[in-house]
């Protein structure tokens, strides 16, 4: 990757972190701004005073917007980072002991993969008792599988290096040899998969909030306010949920375009895969 590309992969790194910053600071600063009612400002279309309109209870939705997608960016960053060290944990570990725990946890990641994804966090939400505690542990629980096999077959790959022979033979434990050849090794698949699951983690937080198994109704989320949007579209009311809309497309977007970038910056055979 030449020196242009490395400066726009920078640039748009600082770019996602500034989004990042200023959208969970001004959501956790208007979180109680966007649960004040007032009815005598209800269905109001956007304007200059209300940029993205109001609802039928009169809430400012630019609050809520940027209240609920604060509250989807902390949830994604904490399942990405859950899923992605579950996922180098097992991963390096049924590569490295081999035997019967390989056998078991790639039985684990087959049964997993097998399982219709938007299902399984369902699931796993229900589970867990819905809330906050059932949406972390879906989409946690749910991501780590594709990365788990994919950092498997890469410590499979470098198993049969000579060095890690020589290793070996020299009574070095499996432990050391992890540590200080495979994490290494490892680290560039693994940020970049950290980059990439925290889009998808912010959209199928929103998916299954959506669809009635994730937060409750009293949060300002994205997928409740989505969801209780439908109601009124088809009385003009576009609004409600355009703009919330957008704003999770925007974010999801930017974060998978760095995804894409990171990819290629660490790995710039992928470019030509």
């Amino acid at each position: 990757m030449n020196s242009n590309s490395r400066r726009a992969t920078l640039a748009l790194a600082l770019l996602a972190a500034a989004v990042l910053l200023l959208v969970t600071v001004a959501g956790t600063a208007l979180h109680d701004a966007a649960m004040v009612t007032d009815f005598s400002r209800k269905n109001l279309p956007p304007s200059l005073t209300w940029l993205f309109g109001t609802d039928w209870m009169g809430r400012d939705m630019l609050a809520r917007t940027l209240a609920g997608l604060s509250l989807s960016i902390r949830i994604g960053l904490l399942t990405a980072a859950v899923s992605a060290v579950l996922a180098l944990v097992l991963g390096v570990a049924a590569a490295a002991l081999g035997g019967w725990v390989d056998s078991v946890l790639s039985w684990v990641i087959d049964l997993f993969l097998g399982i219709p994804h938007i299902l399984l966090m369902m699931l796993l939400s229900l589970a867990f008792g819905k809330g906050f505690v059932g949406v972390v542990a879906a989409v946690s629980l749910s991501h780590w599988p594709s990365l788990a096999r994919l950092l498997r077959s890469e410590v499979l790959q470098l198993k049969n290096a000579p060095y890690i022979r020589v290793a070996e033979h020299l009574g070095v434990s499996r432990l050391a040899i992890a540590r200080r050849h495979f994490l290494p090794h490892l680290l560039p698949q693994f940020l970049t998969a950290l980059v990439l699951q925290f889009p998808h983690a912010i959209l199928h937080e929103a998916s299954i909030t959506f669809l009635g198994f994730g937060l409750s109704s009293e949060q300002p989320a994205i997928g409740v306010i989505l969801s209780e949007s439908m109601s009124y579209l088809t009385t003009g009311r576009w609004w409600l949920a355009l703009f919330p809309g957008l704003a999770l497309v925007g974010v999801v977007v930017l974060f998978a375009r760095l995804g894409d970038r990171v990819r290629a910056l660490l790995d710039p055979a992928s470019v030509h895969a």
